[in-house]
C-alpha cells in the first residue's frame, strides 16, 4: 500500500487560532481524506511549537510557570479541531490527526540534540560570537549592525544583542540545495514560490544562529548549558517525532512507514511566510545530519512543500486592533442554529472560493451566497427532489433504467458514454492530487451539470434539475404506460447525486455522509469514505435496493437573517480570549497561521473579483501638464519599494502584458505589466524594479494585479523602459 505522510505547520500558539489556522488544518484534513479514498495508508500531523522568548514573556507577565501556559494554550488548537469535527489519533480511529508538542517532551529534545551533533559532527557547527539586531517576535537575526533597525518581516523594532551563539554553515549548502530544486522541481509549490525559493539561494546564503544564550525556555544546547537550542531547529525536527524518531535510538514503526520508505510521499502544508525556513533551512538541516550517517540511516527529504496564500476578511488584514478577526466556532455555531452543516458549509466556502497557493478574502455574504447557490440551490435541491420522487413514485427503492435505455436506443448505457464520464472523473481526482480543491469542487458540479441525464436525443437542459423539468416525471407518474420513462429518468438523475457525493466527501464529510445515507448505499456498499477513487463507475446504484429518508441536508438560508446571526455570535465571541499576552495587543496573521513568522503583507490583495479593466498596458502615461502641481503630502502617499522579479510569462490573448511574480520584500505580490513587446519574460527574473505597492487590485484581461512596475516612457510610441538601481539595493526598501 502506498504511503503518504502529511503535516501542516507547527502552530506557534501566540494567540488563539483563527480562520486562516482553520483553514491549513481544513485543507490538510481534506487532502488526507482523498488520499485515503485513493486506497493510502495515511498519516496526518499537527502540533504546537511551544518554546520561544515570546512564551515566555507572556508566562511571565500572566505569573503563570511556562510549562502550565503552553499547556494551556495547546489545548486551544485540539478543541477547535474537535470543533471542526476534525477527530484526533487512536487505536480505534487511525486515520485521525496526530499532534506533537515540543515543550516537556523528551522524545523530542533527544531527537533534536542527536540532529546537532550530526551535523557537529560533519563540520557544520561552530560557535562565533553575535553582535546585532535580533527581532524577539519572528526570533530572527535582522541586521548585523548595532545601529537600530526594524524587522522586515513584521516591522517593529529590534533589540540590540551581543553574544556567544552556535552557528550553522548555511552557506555551505547554495550549491546543494539549487541541485535539488533542479532534481524535483515539485519539490515547492506554487511554481512561483519555487521561483521565489531559487531567488532567495542564488542571492546568496549566510550562516545563521541556531542557539541563544539569554533564553531559557527552550532545549538545552548539547554540552553548552547556558545555551538553547535555535527554534527553527527544533520546530522544523518535530515533523519527524511527532511521527516516531528518536535520534540515535531505534524508530517508532510509523517513522519507518511514513517518513524512511523512499515511496512515501511527504508533504508540507505552510503559509508562505515561512516558506524559507521550510524549504532552505529544513533541506539543510536534513543534508547536514546525513553527512555524518551510513548511507542506510540517511534521512530523506520531503518531497513537496505547498506555500499557500493568506486569509483577509474583506481584502483587509484581519486584527485584534481592527476587530475583524474571524473565528470558526460561532460561524459553525450560527450555521447549525439554522439547521445547516456549519463545519461543511465553512469547509466547502473556504476551498471552494480559494485558489489554493493565492492569497484570498473571506467574507460573511460570500460564505452564505456560495452555501445557497451551490449547496441549497445545487446539490441540496437535487438530492432531495430526486430522492422525494424515488420515495413516492418508487417505492423508496433505485428505479431500474434498463427500459429506457432499451426503447432509446442504448444511448443512455452506451460504454462510450460510460468511458467519457470515467474520465471525467478522473479530471477531478487529478485535481485533488495537485491541490486544486477549487478547480476539484467546480469539476463536481460541472458533473451533475453535464452528466446529470443531459445528452439523450432531443433533451437540451442546463443541469439535472433542469433534465428533471425537461421531462418531468411528475406528472407522468400517474400513467402507468409512463412508467419506464419515470424510472429511467430517475434512476438518471440519482446517479450524479451518488457521484458528488463520493467525489465531494474529502471537503463535506458530515453532509455527503448523509446523503449517502439517504441513497440507502451502506448497507450493500459499505461506508462512503470506503469508497475509491481509481475504481469509481457511472451507474454504481443497484435496482431494486431500497433508500434511506429523504431529507433537507442544506436548507436554504435567509440572507438577512443568517449574515445578522452570523455577526451577532461572532460580536459575542470578541469576548474570548484572542492573545495569549495579556495587556498587549497581538495583531492576528492574514494567512491564519500562529506561526513564528509573523508577516505582516502591504496591502490586501483583494480575493474577490475587482471590476475587469480592459486597460492594454499597466505603464499609465503621464497626462498631467507641468502647471498640475501636488503637495508633497500627496506624493507622500504613494507608497513605492524595491522588487527583484521571481517569474514572469506572458498572458495569453494579451500582446503587451506580462505577469510577473515580483518579491517586494516579505511577501511575493502578482503585478501585470505593459512591457511585453519590449522585455523578455525569461531576461527579467533577477531584475531589480520600483513597485507602487498601495494601489488598489484590479484585473487585466482577468489576472489580477496587485501593484504596478513603474517605467518611463521614451519616444513617440511610448516604448517602456524600466526603472532600476545601478547599485545593489534590498528588497522591499522603500523610496522617498
Amino acid at each position: 500500500m502506498k504511503k503518504f505522510f502529511l503535516t501542516t505547520p507547527i502552530y506557534y500558539p501566540n494567540a488563539r487560532p483563527h480562520v486562516g489556522s482553520a483553514y491549513t488544518t481544513i485543507v490538510c484534513d481534506a487532502l488526507a481524506r482523498y488520499k485515503r479514498m485513493c486506497g493510502y495508508d495515511v498519516a496526518f500531523l499537527t502540533g504546537t511549537d511551544e518554546h520561544g522568548e515570546k512564551l515566555q514573556r507572556a508566562a511571565d507577565a500572566a505569573g503563570v510557570p511556562v510549562e502550565k501556559f503552553v499547556a494551556e494554550k495547546r489545548k486551544l488548537f485540539t478543541k477547535l479541531w474537535d470543533t471542526l469535527g476534525i477527530p484526533p489519533y487512536s487505536a480505534e480511529n487511525p486515520a485521525g490527526y496526530r499532534f506533537v508538542h515540543t515543550s516537556q517532551n523528551p522524545d523530542h529534545i533527544k531527537s533534536v540534540q542527536w540532529m546537532i551533533e550530526q551535523a557537529r559532527k560533519a563540520g557544520y557547527i561552530e560557535k562565533k560570537k553575535y553582535e546585532g539586531r535580533y527581532c524577539i517576535y519572528d526570533e530572527r537575526y535582522v541586521s548585523d549592525s548595532v545601529e537600530p533597525a526594524n524587522c522586515d518581516i513584521c516591522g517593529r523594532p529590534a533589540e540590540l544583542i551581543s553574544e556567544e551563539n552556535h552557528f550553522f554553515k548555511l552557506s555551505a549548502f547554495a550549491d546543494r540545495l539549487l541541485e535539488l530544486y533542479e532534481k524535483q522541481p515539485k519539490f515547492v509549490l506554487p511554481d512561483f514560490r519555487m521561483n521565489e525559493v531559487k531567488s532567495f539561494v542564488k542571492s546568496g546564503l549566510r550562516d545563521i544562529s541556531i542557539s541563544r544564550r539569554r533564553l531559557k525556555w527552550g532545549i538545552p544546547w548539547p554540552d553548552d548549558p547556558e545555551q538553547v537550542v535555535y527554534v527553527w531547529y527544533d520546530a522544523l525536527t518535530s515533523y519527524l517525532t511527532g511521527i516516531g524518531f528518536r535520534g540515535g535510538d531505534k524508530p517508532e514503526p510509523d517513522f519507518e512507514k511514513y517518513w524512511m520508505d523512499p515511496d512515501s510521499e511527504r508533504v508540507h502544508m505552510i503559509g508562505k511566510d515561512i516558506l524559507r525556513f521550510h524549504a532552505v533551512y529544513w533541506p539543510a538541516f536534513l543534508m547536514a545530519a546525513n553527512d555524518a550517517l551510513p548511507a542506510d540511516k540517511k534521512l530523506p527529504l520531503p518531497k513537496t512543500i505547498f506555500a499557500h496564500g493568506w486569509i483577509y476578511y474583506e481584502q483587509d488584514k484581519m486584527s485584534k486592533s481592527k476587530g475583524n478577526v474571524v473565528y470558526p466556532e460561532p460561524i459553525v455555531e450560527a450555521l447549525n442554529s439554522f439547521g445547516a452543516p456549519g463545519n461543511d458549509a465553512l469547509r466547502y466556502y473556504l476551498l471552494r472560493d480559494t485558489t489554493l497557493g493565492h492569497d484570498a478574502s473571506f467574507s460573511y455574504d460570500g460564505l452564505v451566497d456560495r452555501y445557497n447557490s451551490d449547496l441549497a440551490n445545487g446539490l441540496g435541491n437535487l438530492a432531495k427532489r430526486t430522492l422525494d420522487m424515488t420515495k413516492r413514485y418508487c417505492g423508496g427503492v433505485i428505479p431500474d433504467a434498463s427500459d429506457l435505455n432499451q426503447k432509446t436506443g442504448g444511448a443512455w448505457f452506451d460504454p462510450r458514454v460510460d468511458a467519457s464520464r470515467k474520465q471525467y472523473a478522473d479530471r477531478i481526482s487529478s485535481a485533488y492530487e495537485n491541490f486544486q480543491f477549487s478547480a476539484a469542487l467546480e469539476l463536481i458540479w460541472t458533473f451533475v451539470i453535464f452528466y446529470g441525464g443531459q445528452g439523450s436525443p432531443g433533451v437540451e437542459s442546463a443541469d439535472a434539475d433542469g433534465f428533471l423539468s425537461a421531462f418531468q416525471p411528475w406528472a407522468k407518474a400517474a400513467d402507468p404506460a409512463q412508467h419506464w420513462l419515470v424510472n429511467g429518468v430517475l434512476y438518471l438523475t440519482l446517479e450524479p447525486v451518488r457521484a458528488a457525493a463520493v467525489f465531494a466527501h474529502p471537503v463535506m464529510p458530515e453532509a455527503t455522509r448523509r446523503i449517502w445515507a439517504q441513497l440507502g448505499r451502506e448497507p450493500y456498499l459499505g461506508n462512503i469514505e470506503d469508497q475509491r477513487f481509481p475504481d469509481w463507475k457511472w451507474r454504481g446504484l443497484i435496482p431494486g435496493k431500497s433508500i434511506g429518508v429523504p431529507g433537507a441536508v442544506f436548507p436554504r438560508l435567509d440572507k438577512a437573517a443568517s449574515l445578522a446571526r452570523l455577526k451577532e455570535f461572532a460580536e459575542k465571541n470578541l469576548g474570548a480570549e484572542t492573545s495569549i499576552e495579556k495587556g498587549t495587543t497581538v495583531e492576528q496573521q492574514p494567512e491564519g497561521e500562529s506561526t513564528r513568522a509573523e508577516q505582516q503583507p502591504t496591502g490586501g490583495t483583494g480575493f474577490q473579483p475587482a471590476k475587469e479593466d480592459t486597460t492594454k498596458t499597466a505603464v499609465p502615461q503621464a497626462q498631467a501638464s507641468a502647471d498640475q502641481k501636488i503637495s508633497i503630502e500627496d506624493f507622500a502617499k504613494v507608497e513605492m519599494r524595491v522588487g527583484q522579479v521571481v517569474a514572469a510569462e506572458r498572458i495569453p490573448k494579451a500582446d503587451r502584458l506580462l505577469k510577473l511574480q515580483v518579491d517586494v520584500g516579505g511577501e511575493v505580490r502578482q503585478v501585470c505589466a505593459g512591457i511585453a513587446e519590449y522585455y523578455e519574460p525569461e531576461k527579467l527574473i533577477g531584475m531589480k524594479v520600483v513597485v507602487v505597492t498601495n494601489l488598489q487590485p484590479r484585473k487585466l484581461r482577468g489576472v489580477e494585479s496587485n501593484g504596478m512596475i513603474v517605467a518611463a516612457s521614451v519616444g513617440e510610441e511610448g516604448r517602456p523602459v524600466l526603472a532600476t538601481f545601478a547599485e545593489d539595493v534590498p528588497n522591499g526598501a522603500r523610496l522617498k
